[in-house]
């Protein structure tokens, strides 16, 4: 494999999380008494840290922070809630990072997640050993600043140019450009490819299977 090692975003992604986000979204909008936003209004922002994507969906909340604090707190409280099932990854996930693995290349995730969101999922998935660093947006500048990218790249001791960032958001791939690193876009999470390709990937695929391939090719 060309790269020796391939970057992931989680939401979107990896994880097959979504449908997830968008409903704990809106659950906290009508506890704060905001405005509804669509689905696909709130696909836009998957991949902001949380307070971004809130004030970037409610604008006139950027001031308030109190409004976004709490809305924060409701949105975990919505996402943990019990009638939602485990998020699983996506189809051929497992096998995808199990063939990187064994081309010997690393694998990292770089995520609008928090700290505590991504343990708790990696740990309610079980598949923590998949992964060799991570960083979150609340550890570092939030997508699409690169900085996420160079501090993983700084720690895995690559350079930017051995990296392969692979996400399914704007932001995501936006962040590779501005990183210097390469790029692929995958269609099956937030965004559409009319957006992805804009931002000038290497690639888009549909699925994980089709990522596979290419990257073993």
């Amino acid at each position: 494999m060309k790269y020796k090692a391939v970057i992931f975003d989680w939401d979107g992604t990896l994880a097959d999380s979504t449908d997830r986000i968008v409903e704990s979204m809106q659950g906290a909008s009508v506890e704060s008494g905001l405005e509804q936003r669509s689905s696909f209004e709130i696909k836009q922002i998957i991949g902001l840290s949380l307070s971004e994507a809130i004030v970037t969906l409610w604008p006139e909340l950027e001031r308030n922070h109190r409004v976004v604090q709490t809305m924060c707190d409701d949105y975990g409280r919505h996402y943990r809630a019990d009638h939602h099932p485990v998020t699983q990854f996506y189809p051929h996930a497992d096998h995808l990072l199990q063939r990187i693995r064994m081309a010997g290349s690393k694998i990292a995730v770089a995520t609008g997640k928090n700290r505590l969101g991504l343990d708790r999922a990696m740990q309610e998935m079980g598949v923590a050993h998949h992964f060799d660093e991570s960083r979150c947006a609340d550890e570092t500048r939030s997508k699409p600043h690169p900085l996420m990218l160079e501090e993983l790249a700084s720690v895995l001791n690559l350079p930017i140019t051995d990296m392969l960032m692979v996400g399914d958001t704007h932001f995501d791939l936006n962040m590779a450009k501005a990183a210097g690193m390469d790029s692929v876009g995958l269609t099956h999470g937030a965004h559409g490819e009319e957006k992805l390709v804009q931002c000038e990937p290497l690639a888009i695929f549909h699925d994980l299977k089709a990522l596979s391939a290419w990257l073993e090719s």
